[in-house]
């Protein structure tokens, strides 16, 4: 337990000072643009010099983002919580000056805070998003995590364990199980140990102390008294220890999930997930509005990419191809021409040859593929005339991956929930490893997006696929 805590504490002792270093470089840095070093400026009516007045303000944000716990290690290295809270806490810093400034009549220099404001903002999140990337790293090679009892059913542990270890970035990792009713000494179907059987807080304690445990983490099917669960809560808060309670909801973003307190009980709601109304005007204005600003910023590329096309090899420039959209409509999608003309019919020629996962034909040496078409695959530039395809509303910048007809006639009823919202130019499964993954991993994270729609995680994810198309990685 002494090596966790010795990572949390350092953690939270960096956090302070690059903090203080950020704050600090953002408020001199906005003092010195707006006033110089000429001399000590005072706010116009006011006895009170923006040297003390950039002081105090230092202060107040580096204690802000404290009191918003911010630098606490049970939301540093994953999730978006991070992020959320130093925004939170700058903003309400300077909600508050501004209204301060107003109640007592101070005119504040409107230049100043809005270049302290905005730059403080920004290197705070780039600083922790840096960090965050030096933590990840060091959680790959087993460093800075936090010990795990699982506390479950047999089965609940094992899928919970499994979890966990696929996320390794979030920083836990499963040591051992206690599974009432289980036996005694077993492993678990993740390989787990069993420490413990006995549906009591006692000896769930001494599973604790013999893992070393820094949490404990409850699932599914855990066969304890509500009692005993309050009565376990009360002693590993006074030894220091986590409590995780982990429901089995797979597949819920965060907000999607309410708690509300009934007579002492904390009862989850999960709402249903819908694209109706508002916003799906809103996604389908964005899908326009960004489709139209790309044509026209891509439009030298693409017609400098259609003449290679057409150099290259005989054949039109344009691969057009049926594909199942929206609630099984069908429509024609656009790609440049990254074949040879006849590739369709020599695909029954190489069905044995499959790279792909099952469902999916891919092929990571396609002997049909043209020189100009290796390298547009590999940075995904052959999807660029699906642009058009966006702005025609037959498909939006982000949803699933559009299926071919033969694909959907294999898909089983689960799957078919892909077709309730527009496929997407990009996705959680293009910037997750596209045709790397497993078939059940392209539809799990399918399904993930349309029961998880929002927004903003829409920019999420164009912002990843940046990424993703210049590492060219699973492209083939």
């Amino acid at each position: 337990m002494g090596t966790t805590l010795d990572w949390r504490t350092r953690a939270s002792r960096t956090l302070r000072i690059v903090d203080a270093f950020v704050i600090t470089w953002a408020v001199a840095g906005a003092y010195l643009v707006r006033f110089g070093l000429e001399g000590d400026y005072v706010v116009p009516g006011q006895d009170i010099s923006y040297f003390w007045l950039s002081l105090g303000l230092a202060v107040a944000w580096w204690l802000m983002l404290g009191a918003w716990s911010s630098r606490q290690s049970r939301i540093l290295g994953a999730g978006p919580d991070e992020y959320k809270r130093v925004a939170a806490a700058s903003l309400w810093l300077f909600g508050l000056v501004a209204i301060i400034s107003y109640v007592l009549r101070i005119d504040t220099a409107r230049g100043y805070v809005g270049i302290a404001l905005p730059v403080g903002l920004a290197g705070l999140l780039l600083a922790r998003w840096l960090l965050r990337q030096h933590l990840s790293v060091r959680r790959q090679q087993g460093a800075s995590m936090s010990r795990l009892l699982l506390l479950g059913g047999p089965g609940a542990v094992a899928h919970l364990a499994v979890s966990l270890r696929q996320a390794q970035h979030a920083g836990y990792m499963p040591v051992a199980a206690y599974s009432p009713g289980g036996t005694l000494g077993a492993q678990d179907e993740a390989g787990l140990q069993i420490l413990g059987t006995e549906p009591d807080a006692g000896s769930i304690l001494k599973a604790i102390e013999e893992c070393k445990a820094d949490a404990v983490a409850v699932s599914a099917g855990v066969q304890l008294h509500p009692q005993t669960i309050r009565h376990l809560g009360w002693e590993l808060a006074a030894r220091n220890i986590g409590l995780i309670m982990a429901p089995a909801l797979t597949d819920i973003a965060g907000p999607r999930i309410h708690t509300q307190q009934v007579a002492g009980l904390p009862l989850i709601h999960v709402t249903t997930p819908s694209l109706e109304g508002g916003q799906r005007v809103a996604k389908r204005l964005f899908d326009v509005l960004v489709s139209i600003g790309l044509i026209v910023l891509s439009a030298p590329m693409m017609i400098f990419i259609a003449l290679m096309v057409k150099l290259d090899s005989p054949g039109p420039v344009l691969f057009r191809q049926e594909r199942v959209g929206i609630e099984g409509r069908h429509f024609r999608m656009l790609k440049y021409r990254s074949m040879v003309e006849d590739a369709e019919k020599r695909l029954e020629d190489l069905s044995t040859d499959n790279d792909g996962n099952g469902v999916l034909f891919k092929l990571k040496r396609d002997p049909r593929v043209t020189r100009v078409g290796a390298t547009l695959r590999k940075f995904s530039l052959d999807e660029l005339p699906q642009l058009f395809n966006v702005l025609g509303g037959s498909m939006s910048l982000v949803g699933p991956r559009p299926p071919l007809p033969k694909e959907v006639a294999e898909y089983e009823r689960d799957v078919r929930r892909r077709l309730l919202v527009k496929p997407g130019l990009t996705g959680l499964w293009q910037v997750s490893g596209r045709s790397n993954l497993s078939w059940q991993d392209s539809v799990r994270l399918d399904l993930y997006y349309v029961e998880n729609w929002s927004l903003a995680g829409d920019l999420v994810i164009m912002l990843r696929t940046v990424r993703a198309v210049f590492l060219g990685v699973g492209a083939y």
